[in-house]
């Protein structure tokens, strides 16, 4: 107990599944910016910014872990740390290491943009936007600050947000930090990601006495209309670019199959089948996600 923790163990502390739908969100946000595949410089920026979102989504995750040591006792007492799996000391070393190797991404990222013959302000958003992630990772659970985490809803937003961002992150490394399809995707993230938040909070009830989620505050029946609601912001998220023409009218029948799935999820929250709705949340997302994608390339 409290050895290394070494394959698998620091796997499942970093989430890696979950870093790389954030790598997966950058590629996508410079995809839909540049209407295809990025290539020369701006691949090597895309890759760096991603490899620079992979280990601060991991460094993330596992904080989440150091400071959850407690609650994840009761709900997940498989997890890595509670389990012995990974000492706390080397899952505070690895956390630190994993944020440097996201802040020198970062440094690479701009000197490969300065090789072209590009000024620091045209990168400068992917440095904002970075530095606002870092913000919110700070504010959600670090002693004397914000502790959104422990403010229900506001710190299921800021997870969303950052989840949101990694797309216009993506975008904003090729260079395009405005473009419309980008922020479009951000929308649909958030009310995604944050209808799932309410949900994840509702099954982890048992485990958060003394916590202030929107599930321990108002009740889990509450928080699965809250959760509900959300989805149908999301359905419109998805809906409005093709409303806008931001995509073409092939946009809508794409995204088709991620409507199905979104509906779906209704039926599994009033029956407080809580786990179903999740999985039915992120399938749609991912759904919807690759239908940004192929309008993106065909569009």
């Amino acid at each position: 107990m409290g050895g290394t923790g070494i394959g698998s163990e620091w796997l499942t502390l970093f989430r890696i599944g979950n870093t790389f739908t954030g790598v997966v969100g950058v590629i996508l946000g410079a995809i839909v910016a540049l209407g295809g595949v990025p290539s020369g410089d701006y691949a090597v920026i895309t890759a760096l910014q991603a490899t620079s979102v992979l280990c601060f989504m991991a460094s993330w995750n596992a904080l989440n872990d150091i400071f959850d040591l407690d609650i994840d006792r009761v709900n997940r007492p498989d997890r890595p740390l509670p389990s012995g799996a990974i000492s706390l000391r080397n899952a505070k070393i690895a956390t630190s290491m994993m944020m440097l190797t996201s802040s020198v991404c970062m440094f690479l990222a701009w000197l490969t943009v300065h090789s072209m013959g590009n000024e620091f302000g045209e990168w400068l958003p992917s440095l904002l936007i970075w530095l606002v992630a870092l913000f919110l990772l700070a504010n959600y659970e670090f002693p004397n600050s914000l502790r959104l985490k422990d403010r229900g809803l506001p710190g299921n937003i800021a997870i969303s947000v950052s989840v949101g961002l990694v797309v216009v992150f993506g975008a904003a490394g090729v260079l395009q930090p405005y473009n419309q399809r980008a922020w479009a995707l951000f929308l649909v993230g958030v009310f995604y990601n944050t209808s799932r938040e309410v949900v994840k909070d509702i099954e982890d009830m048992d485990g958060d006495e003394g916590r202030n989620t929107l599930a321990m505050r108002l009740g889990a029946d509450s928080a699965r209309t809250v959760s509900w609601v959300l989805s149908l912001a999301a359905l419109a998220a998805v809906i409005m670019p093709f409303a806008l023409e931001v995509f073409t009218p092939l946009h809508v029948v794409f995204t088709i199959p991620a409507v199905i799935s979104l509906m779906m999820v209704k039926s599994k929250l009033l029956m407080g089948e809580d786990n179903a709705a999740s999985s039915l949340l992120k399938r749609s997302m991912m759904l919807c996600l690759a239908a940004f994608l192929c309008s993106s390339i065909i569009g």
